[in-house]
């Protein structure tokens, strides 16, 4: 029953979106069937084809193996710091994100580079974009920036810096949308270091909520935003732009050094917001319980409480078992002001408490929180896309709130998408 709640919960957001979108009467059916379409094809090959459940069952382990490298450089100059706590590290200080989960970051980050030095990121981008091209019928440039969105993020819009200037106002939302709706490969290793104790097969699960939440930015875009000019490559195969190192040596430094600067980007943006929200749990506290006072209320008034009341009608099309609805909705909203690294850790911390009971509950979740849709992030990737087209600074602004409601949305879709195969005694589950 949950399974078929999820393929409705598909078609029940595309109606959502559909009901905010500006133009009601433009939408490209073409790209938002295929865009389903491909989704699903995916998660079947993913979830129930035994040659796509052994490829990522190998890809879950190459990740953790990778994992278990970034731990060599994080021990050296953290020592005790860097061990995570578990009955394997009796020496651990307990639980540090500084110390234990972002440096993965600076690991991951070198790694891309390396990966890119090579040309095996471009080349792979390259055969997604051509999927998505010529199937959903969108411009080159905007599948280029969605496909390459699966590896990495805010520098996704690199690779399309020389179409910026010309792209209409409904491509600039396609490459926020896919920004927003994705993460970068960079920072999967602080969630899988999450959820890792609780989930043996986190990391695959990642690395296909990555991949399907590319074509689920498409369909949420065209739909909130629909095209009503003519794309300069509509319909054209566009490369990738990027200026490649003259050494690898120089790649690996790079990479590093930007790894870093997320970092502490994460580490700012954390500290900011997670204090913001305690004031704001503050002063809705106070009023709150003057209004429960008042009118005999029983209410937790906490901006996290009010954001799981909003998301919990989309909790529910995304086939998450009824006694997890509600502290799912809660975790989901979260993610929406304080960022998914929190959302992640607290769903782990739910499902090692008991409070989320059913592991399709917990997977389900893990595929909607897969995204930076969130309203840092939108004011990130705003700022990021304009510093590299500042005549575009206008649109861009203008679009970037709806180009959060659409990933936001596209996170859901993926999340239902998975939801659709997701079984208990499905292999990636460990079943």
């Amino acid at each position: 029953m949950y399974n078929l709640v999820s393929f409705l919960g598909i078609f029940l957001l595309v109606g959502f979106g559909w009901l905010i979108s500006t133009d009601r009467r433009r939408m490209n059916w073409r790209a938002i069937g295929w865009g389903i379409g491909l989704q699903l094809l995916f998660a079947l090959f993913v979830f129930r084809v035994p040659a796509g459940v052994g490829f990522f069952r190998w890809v879950n382990e190459a990740v953790i193996t990778v994992l278990g490298c970034a731990s060599a450089g994080t021990e050296f100059v953290f020592g005790p710091l860097a061990k995570p706590p578990g009955p394997d590290h009796p020496e651990s200080l307990g639980l540090i994100l500084a110390t234990q989960a972002f440096p993965t970051i600076i690991f991951f980050s070198a790694l891309t580079a390396v990966l890119y030095y090579y040309g095996i990121f471009p080349f792979i981008i390259r055969g997604f974009s051509y999927v998505f091209t010529k199937l959903m019928r969108i411009s080159g440039a905007e599948s280029l920036c969605a496909a390459s969105n699966i590896f990495v993020g805010i520098e996704s819009a690199l690779t399309i810096k020389p179409h910026l200037g010309e792209m209409t106002r409904s491509e600039l939302c396609t490459v926020l949308t896919a920004g927003m709706a994705t993460v970068a490969s960079s920072v999967m290793g602080v969630y899988v270091g999450a959820l890792a104790g609780e989930f043996p097969y986190i990391a695959g699960h990642l690395v296909s909520a990555s991949i399907l939440s590319a074509p689920a930015a498409v369909v949420m875009s065209k739909v909130l935003l629909p095209e009503s000019e003519t794309p300069k490559t509509l319909g054209v195969s566009v490369r990738p732009h990027y200026e490649r190192e003259a050494t690898l040596f120089e790649a690996v430094i790079n990479g590093a050094n930007a790894g870093a600067r997320l970092v502490v980007g994460i580490v700012a943006l954390l500290l900011a917001v997670l204090g913001l929200i305690a004031l704001v749990d503050l002063i809705l506290g106070g009023v709150g319980g003057w209004a429960n006072g008042w009118f005999g209320w029983k209410v937790e008034w906490s901006l996290t409480t009010l954001l799981g009341w909003l998301f919990y009608p989309f909790t529910l099309a995304l086939g998450v078992p009824l006694e997890d609805v509600g502290p799912i909705s809660v975790i989901i909203g979260k993610r929406a002001v304080a960022t998914e690294v929190p959302a992640y850790y607290d769903l782990a911390a739910a499902v090692r408490d008991g409070v989320v009971r059913n592991p399709r509950s917990a997977i389900i979740a893990t595929y909607a929180l897969c995204g930076f849709a969130h309203v840092a992030s939108m004011a990130i990737f705003v700022g990021g896309v304009s510093a590299l087209a500042p005549s575009r600074t206008g649109t861009l602004a203008r679009v970037g709130f709806r180009a959060l409601v659409a990933a936001t949305l596209a996170c859901l879709m993926t999340a239902c998408v998975a939801g659709v195969f997701c079984t208990e005694q499905s292999m990636l589950l460990g079943g």
